[in-house]
């Protein structure tokens, strides 16, 4: 599944190819893509005419807002927001392609959307669990995307620091690499970051989560900032269905310090890497560099 470094780096394409796109079609070919309420006629009737401006994100969620056809601007304030929202999670195999002419759509194909040059933004989903909604002005989004509830603080807050951690983890005993992958603790990390970040705070995905000391804490927030950055910096990672606007996966793979890299040599001592399963997810750490 994409992580936060994914999904910034379509939010960053997503800003550059639909500078004030204005929808003049959408087409759904799966119901099951719209998770609004009103489903995918509701979803048209109201995406039709709009502009899309200003793409954010949250957690591993995409959230565009929609303008009036006349309103050029790319505001974000309430004012200027008067079409809504336009909420996407791409779940695990979903991805985006910008076509300046029609090439013809593929099987999984979930929604086209199209503006008055012809240019087209289309939604491809292989497994189709990825989900769009449609969020009415004036509105907070979370209200109708329930998963926006849940989510902690992004890594990059100021809200996210070793005081927080300590806090938030204090009676835990699950390990730390569960800790990592529940997104009411941070949002936008999944298993990719949380092994790697892991490996760069020298702690091992096993140790139980209120075990950890303040010098370790502080560590991890480090190293998990730095990782999402550098992933962020390379375009994403290779692993996974996980591909940019223009079909490309991203590079950080080839420099992964320990995920999937199990039975290899450790790029920093050399000792042979582990690999196994932790709450029912692929793990992997160094023994020697991670204690």
């Amino acid at each position: 599944m994409p992580e936060l470094p994914e999904v910034e780096t379509v939010r960053l394409g997503l800003l550059d190819c639909l500078d004030n796109f204005l929808v003049s079609k959408v087409l759904v070919s799966t119901e099951r893509s719209i998770a609004s309420p009103g489903g995918s006629r509701e979803f048209i009737q109201e995406l039709e005419g709009s502009r899309i401006g200003k793409w954010i994100r949250r957690g591993k969620y995409l959230l565009a807002y929609l303008h009036e056809e006349d309103d050029k601007t790319s505001s974000i304030s309430a004012i200027s927001n008067r079409r809504g929202m336009l909420g996407v999670h791409l779940r695990m195999t979903g991805y985006f392609q910008f076509l300046k002419e029609d090439l013809g759509a593929c099987p999984h194909t979930r929604v086209r959307i199209w503006n008055r040059q012809g240019s087209e933004l289309r939604f491809v989903d292989t497994r189709n669990f990825g989900q769009m909604w449609w969020v009415p002005p004036g509105n907070p989004p979370e209200n109708v995307i329930s998963g926006l509830k849940h989510l902690g603080p992004e890594p990059f807050s100021k809200a996210f620091n070793s005081r927080y951690l300590k806090q938030r983890l204090q009676s835990s005993r699950r390990p730390i690499k569960s800790a990592l992958l529940d997104q009411s603790v941070v949002a936008g990390a999944g298993n990719i970051y949380a092994d790697e970040s892991l490996f760069k705070a020298g702690i091992l995905p096993h140790t139980q989560s209120n075990k950890l000391s303040d010098k370790q804490l502080e560590a991890l927030c480090k190293s998990l900032k730095d990782v999402l950055k550098e992933s962020i910096g390379k375009g994403g990672t290779t692993f996974s269905d996980f591909r940019d606007l223009n079909g490309i996966n991203g590079k950080y793979g080839g420099q992964a310090w320990v995920y999937r890299r199990g039975g290899q040599p450790c790029r920093q001592c050399s000792t042979k890497l582990m690999k196994g399963r932790l709450s029912g997810r692929s793990t992997h750490w160094c023994p020697r560099c991670q204690l």
